[in-house]
């Protein structure tokens, strides 16, 4: 048995599998100040065992960051790079700012401490790091009451014993009440000293709140293992992850991805964008056969040079709020009204502000009764007042105001499609889009249509695909080591020679958590780039090959992402990556045959639902629409837009001239007519 719990910024979702298959989810609002409360409550109303795992995705980390509520810092560096933090790359976000600005260092000057030491590009000791002076910075650590040590020395990456020494003498004079330590050559050795201290510094700032908070949980869950979904696909142990905590910053979109893309290729897709929408924010991805990776993300503006996910995020969700600008332009996000209050239809008190769930309950996209399966009561006179007067400051009908805010947030997804597809070198039109999250069914056609995606995928249990990714999510460990090796030099046996430590580290980490030689996967790759570059492109090798081998793959992916390659420039080994996987029992997916026949699913009744004008789009109309349970539905049923389906989890609406047919595996496939 195995429970899958996503906490998202408006609802906590939860997928319980049990060990003959069979599938029970449940949705609760999350409990804003503390998130265990409703995953608690969850898994008592599911009843879950004693007996199963819970696969979490926290939400901790990626608040503490976004809310700048993380623990009391410090940074300990090489003398002359405590500013590090400070000047960062000096890069621009907005290139025509003229007030460019950026985040506050997530450590003060007044925590961030240096140390005489030096060690070269190849680790060779230049200056030795004296106990004396190591311990007199501790000393100044424990007396300003630290919290989290980060301590990221240059060159660490090639030799880590002067970063081994401090972590030895803080925990030496600190005792019971020493901070916990976050060395960069065990999170991240690897060059460009920046990042490294970026990421070293997140760990650190938000690797005390996830331990309490994992605590926390694992005693309410009264013996349950439980395992932490990481940003990277993967889960690992929940005392990994208090260790290594901004692994887990990305954790809720990454199981959206790991879910949608093995519901695909069960369903015989795997050219696809997944369309992630939930009540704070999209999150969208593009898997071109396979689920794509990055190391160079950042979260609140901060880098987090970790293997995260490739996941584009906008500030577009269900309770998005829609608010005019200085100019009197609509706008919608990416402030979100969340849980507390939430949306105005949600019917409390102190909810003042129109958001996207407003706008769709207004259309007649939402049905007010039938929400959260006919459990939560939507208000549709408080929304209808609210539009109101939205309505009257851009002197328009409510039905206008209500069509324009569903349009400004379409718009936002449509970009950020855009951006991961057509500003990378592929086509939309050659993938299908894979909706999910609380209100991706309720945009994803028109978004298709906008992008001209000819093919709509929705899952069974949309509304809680970010918890069933958790649940299919095998245990992944990330390593890597700088090398900086000129790959004309650089032959077959010498990368092997090179990756065994890497391997061994890997298996070792996996088997500490119980997993034989048999269910363990290793995938080496190089991140590689032309000389003189500063930017690297990742390439999956394998290991029984040769370099040349490696380099024309390297040409051929910089073709594909920059449309060039230059094959007579020297090309270097920049990075050794290893992806170490181990494989875990997944659940079993029934299949049913929907025959040759199609039929008309059964209808439960309908109503009026504004879709756009056919030749005036940013124009609405009323127009009849089918009404249909989810759960009614067979393998092979035909449902012809105009239609809204309903579940616990979601609501899906098919548009005129879209059609849509449940297949063997339970999804609907939409499809323009």
């Amino acid at each position: 048995m195995i429970l899958g719990v996503d906490v998202g910024g408006t609802f906590t979702d939860l997928i319980l599998l049990d060990d003959e298959g069979q599938v029970s989810i449940h949705k609760l609002l999350t409990s804003a100040r503390d998130p265990s409360v409703a995953i608690l409550q969850g898994i008592a109303d599911l009843e879950a065992g004693p007996e199963a795992t819970v696969v979490h995705g926290a939400t901790v980390a990626t608040n503490a960051l976004l809310e700048r509520r993380g623990a009391r810092s410090a940074l300990v560096t090489t003398t002359g790079f405590g500013d590090v933090l400070e000047i960062g790359r000096q890069t621009r976000s907005k290139l025509y700012g003229l007030q460019p600005s950026r985040p506050a260092p997530l450590v003060p000057a007044c925590w961030r401490f240096e140390l005489p030491e030096r060690v070269d590009r190849h680790g060779a000791v230049l200056i030795p790091l004296e106990t004396e002076a190591t311990d007199a910075v501790v000393q100044q650590l424990l007396a300003a009451g630290i919290e989290s040590v980060a301590v990221c020395f240059l060159f660490s990456f090639a030799n880590p014993t002067h970063e081994q020494l401090v972590r030895e003498r803080i925990l030496a004079l600190g005792g019971r009440a020493a901070p916990l330590v976050s060395l960069s050559s065990d999170l991240l050795p690897e060059y460009r000293e920046y990042e490294r201290a970026s990421t070293t510094v997140i760990n650190a700032y938000v690797a005390p709140l996830v331990s309490r908070y994992l605590t926390n949980l694992a005693e309410g869950l009264g013996g349950r293992r439980l395992r932490i979904m990481q940003s990277n696909g993967g889960a690992i142990s929940a005392e990994a992850a208090r260790t290594q905590a901004a692994r887990t910053a990305l954790s809720g979109p990454a199981g959206g991805v790991v879910g949608s893309f093995e519901l695909a290729r069960l369903a015989g897709l795997d050219q696809i964008i997944t369309f992630d929408m939930g009540g704070t924010s999209t999150d969208v991805s593009l898997c071109p056969g396979r689920v794509q990776e990055t190391s160079e993300g950042a979260i609140a503006d901060l880098p987090l040079r970790l293997p995260i996910i490739d996941i584009h995020t906008v500030g577009a969700g269900g309770g998005s709020i829609a608010h005019l600008d200085a100019g009197g332009a609509l706008r919608v996000g990416p402030e979100s009204a969340g849980s507390d209050p939430g949306p105005v239809c949600y019917g409390r008190s102190e909810a003042r502000d129109i958001t996207v769930t407003d706008a769709n309950l207004m259309l007649g996209r939402l049905h007010a009764s039938r929400f959260l399966g006919g459990r939560m009561q939507l208000d549709l006179a408080r929304a209808g007042a609210r539009m109101q007067d939205l309505a009257r400051k851009l002197g328009v009908s409510v039905e206008a105001a209500a069509w324009g805010v569903i349009r400004v947030a379409n718009s936002n997804m449509e970009r950020a499609i855009r951006t991961i597809s057509i500003e990378r070198g592929y086509d939309p039109r050659e993938f299908a889009l894979v909706a999910f999250g609380g209100a991706g069914p309720l945009h994803a056609c028109e978004l298709a249509s906008a992008l001209h995606i000819p093919r709509v995928l929705i899952p069974p249990h949309p509304g809680v695909l970010s918890a069933l990714g958790m649940v299919l999510a095998d245990a992944v460990k990330d390593s890597s080591q700088t090398v900086m090796l000129p790959a004309s030099e650089t032959g077959g046996a010498i990368l092997r020679r090179r990756f065994a430590r890497l391997f061994e580290r890997a298996r070792s980490e996996l088997r500490a958590e119980g997993f034989g030689d048999r269910e363990i996967v290793i995938l080496p790759a190089l991140d590689m780039r032309y000389v003189g570059q500063s930017y690297e492109l990742r390439v999956d090798i394998d290991l029984e090959g040769e370099t040349e081998k490696h380099v024309r793959a390297f040409h051929e992916l910089h073709r594909q992402r920059f449309s060039h390659a230059s094959e007579a420039e020297p090309v270097e080994i920049v990075n050794l990556r290893v992806k170490a996987v181990g494989r875990t029992a997944k659940p079993h997916f029934s299949y049913r045959d929907p025959g040759s026949s199609h039929t008309e699913a059964p209808r439960v009744g309908s109503k009026a639902v504004h879709f756009a004008e056919p030749d005036l789009p940013h124009a609405a109309r009323p127009v009849r629409s089918a009404l249909y349970e989810r759960e009614r539905l067979e393998p092979g049923n035909v449902i012809a837009g105009p239609a809204v389906l309903f579940q616990l989890d979601t609501t899906t609406v098919i548009p005129p001239g879209w059609s849509a047919t449940v297949d063997g595996w339970g999804n609907l496939v939409v499809e323009q007519v």
